[in-house]
């Protein structure tokens, strides 16, 4: 098994840390260690520890949830000294194997809920970091405001000492910091949210407000929230893939990770108690995200849920499935090129048709083997923070919203859950319940209109769009999916 003895004889070609495991410290505590975060955020921060001066930045990751796929995870953190080998491929197959070693030390709170604590506390974190979802943030859609009616949350408020949401432990150990003069710490979202620091800032000081008002004033005052843009394709690893990965890396990892050589992390420079020397490891530090932001969100993240949708409509499991497919690749195209580019103020020095260019490159890769489930996933939420935008803009110049209006369509018939070969599959949507999937697989193709993933154009006049979704829904139950796509 892959661990700090094992770490001395790596396979050939297999690079192993830059760094002795033993200097590094713990700097950053981060909330959600998956994929992605394993593959972005602690990647940069392994280049960085290779770097003079920098060892004080190591990771603890903190798992939220409880249950035993949690806790076989946080035993195979445990027996691998937190080690874990990344690998990264190319489109044309050409595949780079290296042991991240970012992660110093993994807690799972339901377990050791007053180690969380103590960490956060402890003087060496300065930057708490998180990969909680687009759907985590309890915010409420009409009001912008923190959301304080859920159960999780008034259960924290009632008994802040001993916290169970990142709210509440982000929030006590604040508490506590400031009453020990330690000082604040940096909150760091690496979330796909648009102004994702300012969604955050408003999430963890609404928190604050409600249990104690100076407190809050407090965080407002001394905690910074840097906006990030973060953009790399890290598909799930189940058992098939992780046994490949090790057959092809020669390594015994349990808690292998794949993704494509793209990475990018475009980042404010806003951090109240120091950061890691970032610059130095690629990421890119601006003094406007937003621009940034509406690019990969409008493009790459709206792409994928409109090619997702469509994709396991027509029996794709695949992203590189959607894009070999030329009915897909045409109306992606053209949803790029006709309805999202338009509109999109690019930041200066970004081409967007090279960009466009790249993303079919890289949804092409089939050594990733990104499943449309997992992109699809939390879809609720996506199309909230990824298409609104686009909608918006598109209802408000009276632009055509043929593929606008066809991509919904798509996504509401796709939570029904069957392809058009007869094949059963589960969408994942952990923010709607029974009762909502319920609307979108109704009779009345009108009445999934009410779901909350549609907000965010609420308050403008969306007759001809909602009247163009019912006809496309009723086009693809009729006719199929191809017959019904745009000209």
């Amino acid at each position: 098994m892959l661990n700090e003895t094992t770490l001395k004889h790596l396979p050939a070609g297999v690079q192993a840390p830059q760094y002795q495991l033993g200097d590094v410290g713990r700097g950053i505590v981060h909330f959600g260690v998956g994929n992605f975060f394993r593959a972005h955020e602690a990647w940069y921060v392994n280049k960085c520890l290779g770097l003079p001066g920098q060892s004080e930045w190591g990771i603890v990751g903190v798992g939220l949830s409880g249950g035993a796929r949690s806790e076989a995870k946080a035993r195979a953190f445990q027996q691998q000294d937190c080690l874990y080998s990344l690998t990264e491929v190319t489109a044309d197959g050409a595949r780079t194997v290296s042991v991240i070693g970012a992660l110093r030390e993994y807690l799972l709170a339901p377990a050791n809920p007053d180690a969380v604590l103590a960490r956060l506390v402890d003087p060496q974190t300065r930057i708490v970091s998180m990969t909680i979802t687009e759907g985590g943030y309890n915010i409420d859609e009409e009001t912008g405001r923190f959301r304080l009616d859920t159960p999780a949350i008034r259960a924290d408020l009632d008994n802040p000492g001993q916290p169970a949401t990142v709210f509440g432990y982000v929030v006590e150990a604040l508490r506590r910091r400031r009453a020990a003069g330690t000082g604040p710490f940096t909150v760091l979202s690496c979330d796909n949210l648009r102004s994702n620091g300012h969604v955050a800032h408003e999430a963890f000081v609404g928190y604050a407000r409600a249990l104690d008002a100076d407190l809050a004033e407090w965080i407002d005052a001394n905690v910074t929230f840097p906006c990030s843009m973060v953009d790399r394709i890290t598909p799930g690893v189940d058992a098939d893939t992780r046994k490949a990965l090790n057959e092809a890396s020669g390594l015994d990892d349990e808690l292998p990770v794949l993704a494509e050589d793209f990475s990018q992390w475009v980042l404010e420079d806003k951090f109240c108690n120091g950061r890691p020397a970032l610059e130095k490891a690629g990421v890119e530090f601006v003094d406007d995200v937003a621009g940034y932001e509406q690019v990969k969100v409008r493009m790459l993240n709206a792409a994928h849920l409109l090619l997702g949708s469509t994709g396991l409509l027509l029996g794709h499991r695949y992203a590189h499935e959607t894009v070999a497919d030329a009915d897909l690749d045409r109306l992606v195209n053209a949803y790029w090129t006709q309805d999202a580019m338009p509109q999109i103020d690019a930041p200066a020095g970004v081409d967007l048709d090279a960009y466009r260019k790249r993303l079919l490159s890289r949804f092409s890769n089939p050594a990733v083997a990104d499943t449309l489930l997992r992109i699809c996933s939390d879809g609720a939420s996506k199309v909230r923070v990824f298409w609104t935008d686009t909608v918006r803009r598109s209802l408000a110049s009276g632009r055509p919203l043929d593929r606008i209006a066809f991509g919904i369509a798509a996504y509401l018939e796709m939570l029904g859950g069957r392809d058009e070969k007869g094949q059963a599959y589960t969408p994942i949507e952990p923010t709607l319940g029974e009762d909502e999937l319920a609307l979108a697989r109704a009779d009345d193709l009108s009445a999934a209109l009410a779901l909350s993933a549609f907000d965010g154009w609420r308050d403008m006049d969306t007759a001809a769009l909602d009247a163009a979704i019912i006809a496309a829904r009723q086009s693809i139950r009729t006719c199929g999916l191809r017959a019904s796509l745009p000209a």
